[in-house]
């Protein structure tokens, strides 16, 4: 029953919003939810330059990444507008950053939860080479900051590990540029995969909204106007 009250609410609000937004724009937003994915998702560990946390934010866009979570132990999260060119504002960023936990452990609990496998980045502990992962099940890929990677926690604590073959004296690239290629190759790979990866119907429904409403720029005054029109019809219904 309650799930039938928020498909009703959502439908409500949907209809109301868009009348809000140009057709361009709706079927934008239509035509990009079919290639969105929740099937993988980006885990940042202590990012601390706004540039590159940037630059990441603008990949997962371009391939699709709907959610990014964020862990913030040492170091705060900031992005640079100007990197950005607004592609962060159709992405769901999860933070972590209570000061009474442990982030790390935190965020790892939150994605297991949702059944997630932890798949840890990192040049130091060789299980899988990015040209062989073809995962069967949802996979959070957790970066590290610049200079220091990822923690050991996230390190040991991880299911799988993945490592970018180097062909150079550098040991990594840079997180902005790893990230851009693991995600191009896992588009790759689940194009032809046979997996269902897109978002269900009710996912793309909220996103949808959610995005409908990021495009909105009197949003409150018209949050205001939804609410009033709900009392009415909460009062004639009475």
């Amino acid at each position: 029953m309650s799930e039938l009250r928020d498909s009703k609410k959502l439908a409500e609000e949907i209809s109301f919003f868009s009348d809000y937004v140009s057709e361009h724009k709706k079927s934008l937003f239509k035509e990009k939810l079919e290639s969105r994915t929740r099937f993988f998702t980006v885990v940042l560990e202590d990012i601390y330059q706004a540039q590159n946390a940037s630059a990441v934010l603008r990949s997962c866009d371009g391939f699709g990444i709907q959610d990014i979570h964020v862990i913030e132990n040492r170091n705060s999260f900031d992005v640079d507008k100007g990197v950005t060119i607004g592609s962060d504002k159709w992405l769901n960023v999860h933070r972590y950053k209570n000061r009474d936990e442990n982030n790390t452990e935190l965020a790892y609990h939150t994605l297991r939860s949702k059944g997630y496998r932890i798949v840890a980045t990192t040049p130091h502990k060789k299980q899988i080479s990015l040209p062989d992962f073809a995962p069967d099940q949802p996979s959070a890929l957790v970066f590290g900051a610049e200079k220091m990677g990822l923690s050991n926690q996230a390190i040991e604590n991880a299911d799988d590990w993945l490592y970018i073959p180097m062909y150079g004296f550098s040991e990594s690239f840079n997180i902005s540029v790893s990230v851009a290629l693991c995600l191009y190759h896992l588009r790759q790979v689940m194009a032809g995969s046979g997996i269902d990866y897109a978002l269900s119907e009710s996912e793309k429904r909220a996103v949808y909204l959610q995005w409908i409403r990021k495009s909105i720029r009197k949003l409150d005054a018209l949050d205001r106007k939804f609410r009033e029109l709900q009392e009415v019809k909460a009062g004639s219904s009475g």
